[in-house]
C-alpha cells in the first residue's frame, strides 16, 4: 500500500456502535494511511471488565490511550501516519493523545442513541455489551471549537462519511 505523510495522524472517535472501526478502514484505505483498531491495543482486565457489564472508567482508560498515543506517535515517526479507531470520549482523553502526538485530527461519528442502539443490538461484539452504550453516552464530551476535528453524521452510509471527512481534509 502506498502512504501518504501529507495527512495528519487521526483517531476515528465516538460511543461503540457508531463505525469507528468500519470507518476508519475506509478511510486509511482511500487516502493510504495505516489503520489500527484501538479495540486490539486495550488490555485484558478491560476487556474482561467490560465483558462483564462493567464500564471503564478513567484509569482503566488512561494506559490504552497512552498506548494509542504511543502508536500515533510511532506512526507519524515511521512517516506513516496511522488513523485509529478509539472512543476518545472524553476532552482530557483526547487532550492526553494531543500530547503524543499534537497533530492528531479527530472525525467524531455522532448520532442519535435510538440509532446508534439499533445497531448495537444487531451486532455481537467480543467484550462490548449493548447495555454500556448509556454509559458511554453520559461520559462523551462535544468536541470543543479549538480541537482538530470533523464531526459526521453516521445516519450517512460508510463511504458517504469517508468522502466528507476527505473533502474537510482536502480543504483545511
Amino acid at each position: 500500500m502506498m502512504t501518504n505523510p501529507a495527512y495528519p495522524p487521526m483517531i476515528v472517535m465516538g460511543v461503540s456502535g457508531c463505525g469507528k472501526s468500519t470507518v476508519g478502514q475506509k478511510l486509511a484505505s482511500r487516502l493510504g494511511l495505516a489503520f489500527i483498531d484501538g479495540d486490539d491495543l486495550h488490555p485484558k482486565s478491560n476487556k474482561d471488565k467490560m465483558a462483564a457489564g462493567h464500564p471503564l472508567n478513567d484509569d482503566d482508560r488512561r494506559p490504552w490511550l497512552e498506548t494509542i498515543g504511543e502508536a500515533l506517535a510511532a506512526s507519524v515517526a515511521a512517516g506513516i501516519p496511522a488513523i485509529i479507531a478509539c472512543s476518545a470520549l472524553k476532552r482530557s482523553y483526547r487532550d492526553l493523545l494531543r500530547s503524543c502526538e499534537p497533530d492528531t485530527v479527530f472525525v467524531h461519528l455522532s448520532g442519535s442513541p435510538e440509532l446508534i442502539q439499533s445497531r448495537l443490538d444487531e451486532r455481537s461484539h467480543e467484550y462490548m455489551p449493548p447495555t454500556l452504550l448509556a454509559s458511554q453516552l453520559n461520559t462523551l464530551e462535544a468536541i470543543a471549537s479549538d480541537e482538530a476535528a470533523v464531526e459526521v453524521e453516521v445516519s450517512l452510509s460508510p463511504d458517504e462519511i469517508v468522502a466528507v471527512v476527505a473533502l474537510h481534509l482536502d480543504s483545511v
